[in-house]
């Protein structure tokens, strides 16, 4: 079984139910929608779909819905783009209309931009492919020579080098989405350009009273972020390396090794981390990848993340469903090498809570024995969670009634949801069901060894206090 998550984004290429359905049987785990592009009633269709078609396979696949944020871009050129050569000048003016740009200067959509930079500063355009180095700036306008020429189209994001932007995370346009992220009822929605702890928060209370009831994922691409990462991790359920605009703020040399640390940081604080950006873009036109490409998602499943991530390979590529079928084969490769079955164990720590005790004691025994699967009877899903900071081969299934919970744990590393009944109040009754549940799965069958987990008395919630050990086929005693 794949243990690493697959996040494939939607749009115009996968509007066809019958590709829908061709993108979830190839592996995807959760879909993004991402509100930088489309109308929401587009979403809110797209989203309706995704359940329906889900359901009738069988299967639970989450949706994180990512806001647009205060991306800068630039405005339209008369003649949709054009060509900057190394030396030119060029006039980044505010109070230029944003359909009027010419060769000689183009309108920006963020107006407080000349406030921000100075002389001397360099402006990166459309992911760094242009830069522009700022000689003046006099009221309105920014003048600029290129630096690094090319053709530049209408639209592109700007960003300086170094970060310092002064554009605040959430829009009026992501307050709004909001609402329509809480109709869709996304189980995870994405904060776009957070710079610190404060953002997430209120990003948070803001869902939360727009109705939605999703995880927060931050996503990590500004200079101030990484210096805030660790408050901005533990405010936070997940948090997405967005490597496009924070490869150009910190330098491409800079991603890989900040992607280990924080991947690494991030399962340390009991969080999710999924990595993202250009993960096999060539995809979008290429029915397979380059070979850098695979080697790209294949450091990621080594350094930790829970997830990977296509965008615009699926949402508007020739190949969606090839390209998740390329992540799949080769994350399932990745996880074949043996620094990706490293144990990583938390022996040096000391545990609050009796539940993350019990997690971590799961998972020990289960890489130091010949355990087949863990059921993890949850409501909320955290002992699942828990059990997945730990890397092993065991698969944990965690096993609820609730449907919101089981599409959160879609994004957990190396968990399954498996609906599942608790409303009886007979431990072994539970017991029993849920060895019979992983047989029906095919997971399991006589003398297969089964960690459970389970809180008792039950129904207490946040209540798991215990680890039992059960033969498949013997009586429900421990061995």
């Amino acid at each position: 079984m794949r243990r690493t998550k697959i996040i494939a984004t939607l749009g115009p290429a996968t509007d066809d139910p019958a590709i829908l359905d061709r993108l979830i049987l190839a592996g995807a785990d959760l879909v993004r929608l991402n509100l930088s592009h489309d109308a929401a009633d587009v979403h809110i269709r797209r989203a309706r779909v995704l359940r329906q078609r889900a359901q009738a396979l069988g299967r639970e696949v989450g949706i994180l819905v990512d806001l647009q944020g205060p991306k800068i871009r630039i405005g339209k050129f008369k003649d949709r783009g054009i060509d900057l050569q190394d030396g030119d000048r060029f006039v980044l003016d505010m109070d230029l209309a944003l359909d009027a740009g010419t060769p000689e200067r183009v309108g920006v959509t963020y107006r407080q931009l000349a406030q921000d930079v100075a002389s001397g500063d360099t402006l990166l355009l459309d992911d760094g492919r242009i830069a522009l180095e700022v000689e003046e700036v006099k009221g309105p306008g920014i003048y600029c020579r290129v630096v690094s020429g090319g053709r530049l189209k209408s639209g592109k994001g700007i960003n300086r080098q170094g970060g310092g932007l002064s554009a605040r995370a959430l829009t009026d346009k992501d307050r709004a989405d909001m609402s329509t992220a809480a109709e869709i009822e996304a189980d995870y929605l994405g904060v776009s350009f957070a710079r610190s702890a404060a953002d997430m928060q209120t990003a948070r209370e803001l869902f939360r009273a727009a109705g939605g009831r999703g995880g927060l994922v931050a996503k990590i691409e500004r200079t101030e972020a990484v210096e805030a990462i660790e408050e901005i991790i533990g405010v936070s359920d997940a948090i997405m390396l967005a490597r496009g605009d924070l490869g150009v703020e910190i330098g491409d040399a800079a991603l890989p090794r900040l992607q280990k640390r924080i991947i690494g940081l991030a399962r340390r604080m009991n969080k999710v981390a999924i990595t993202a950006t250009q993960m096999m873009e060539s995809m979008i036109e290429s029915a397979i990848p380059t070979r850098a490409e695979v080697s790209d998602v294949a450091n990621a499943v080594l350094d930790g993340t829970d997830a990977v991530m296509l965008s615009a390979e699926t949402a508007i590529g020739e190949y969606p469903v090839a390209a998740v079928a390329a992540m799949d084969r080769v994350c399932r490769e990745a996880e074949k090498e043996p620094l990706a079955l490293v144990t990583r164990d938390r022996r040096a720590l000391r545990f609050k809570r009796v539940d993350e005790a019990i997690a971590m004691a799961v998972m020990f025994t289960a890489n130091h024995m010949p355990v087949r699967a863990i059921a993890a009877l949850t409501e909320s899903g955290s002992t699942a969670l828990w059990m997945s900071r730990i890397t092993s081969t065991v698969p944990i299934y965690a096993m609820t009634p609730y449907v919101q919970t089981q599409r959160k744990v879609t994004l957990y590393s190396n968990v399954y949801p498996a609906s599942f009944d608790l409303s009886s109040s007979d431990p072994a009754e539970i017991m029993r069901e849920a060895v019979a549940e992983l047989r029906r799965r095919d997971v399991v069958s006589d003398g297969d060894l089964v960690i459970l987990t389970i809180g008792e008395p039950l129904k207490t919630p946040g209540g798991t206090n215990s680890m039992k050990i059960l033969r498949v086929g013997a009586p429900l005693t421990a061995e």
